[in-house]
């Protein structure tokens, strides 16, 4: 059973293309938050899993070698929905899930535990997830570190972005100061141009010499 889309998911989707992060090589620092998810909360599988428009990619996973899924057989689709952890404590007793293809086969997921990933704008991009092949639940502290850690996915997304902002700001001022200095070299070789074509134009007589009085 499919997740239903968002009520905003025009606006949700345009937030998350703005952070240009889809098919992106991975970055060691939401590697590490990813394992240290996957620690934390016992789990085999974790992964920061970006919800697109019709596939969720994964920015980061531990535990798992594909790099997105279909939307409409992820998990994290359901956890977008809301603004707090999205538990399944046993996918196969899951309406829901319990005929989904990454429940019935491979990786046969039987336990998740996402938290959304929620911009500053409000939007839910994705989430921060923890997945276990057996039934299973978290302990209290495991939910707050997972809540934390999807807290500090979302903050580097946020560097992230502003570092490439900075960066194409100060290539438009590099570019604008080249073309500032070519404009300039031409304006000076057309101000040349012409003072030589005044010069042939309109040649300068030389006055006669004054006459000496006697």
């Amino acid at each position: 059973m499919s997740a239903p889309k968002p009520k905003n998911e025009k606006q949700r989707l345009n937030v998350l293309w703005q952070y240009d992060v889809l098919d992106t090589v991975p970055e060691e620092i939401f590697d590490d938050l990813t394992d240290l998810a996957a620690t934390i909360c016992e789990a085999p599988i974790a992964l920061i899993s970006l919800v697109d428009e019709d596939r969720q990619w994964f920015k980061a996973k531990t535990g798992v070698t594909i790099s997105e899924t279909s939307r409409d057989i992820s998990f994290c689709a359901h956890c977008i929905l809301g603004d707090d952890l999205f538990i399944v404590p046993d996918a196969a007793k899951d309406k829901r899930f319990k005929n989904n293809p990454l429940v019935t086969t491979n990786p046969k997921i039987r336990f998740y535990a996402g938290a959304p990933l929620v911009a500053p704008s409000g939007h839910a991009l994705g989430s921060l997830c923890v997945m276990d092949k057996v039934p299973r639940k978290l302990r209290p502290e495991q939910q707050q570190a997972l809540r934390v850690l999807a807290h500090h996915v979302v903050t580097q997304l946020e560097l992230r972005r502003h570092a490439r902002e900075l960066t194409e700001v100060n290539k438009s001022h590099e570019q604008l100061e080249t073309e500032l200095a070519r404009a300039k070299a031409e304006i000076e070789r057309l101000r040349k141009d012409l003072g030589r074509y005044q010069s042939a134009s309109f040649p300068v007589t030389p006055k006669p010499a004054a006459r000496a009085r006697r």
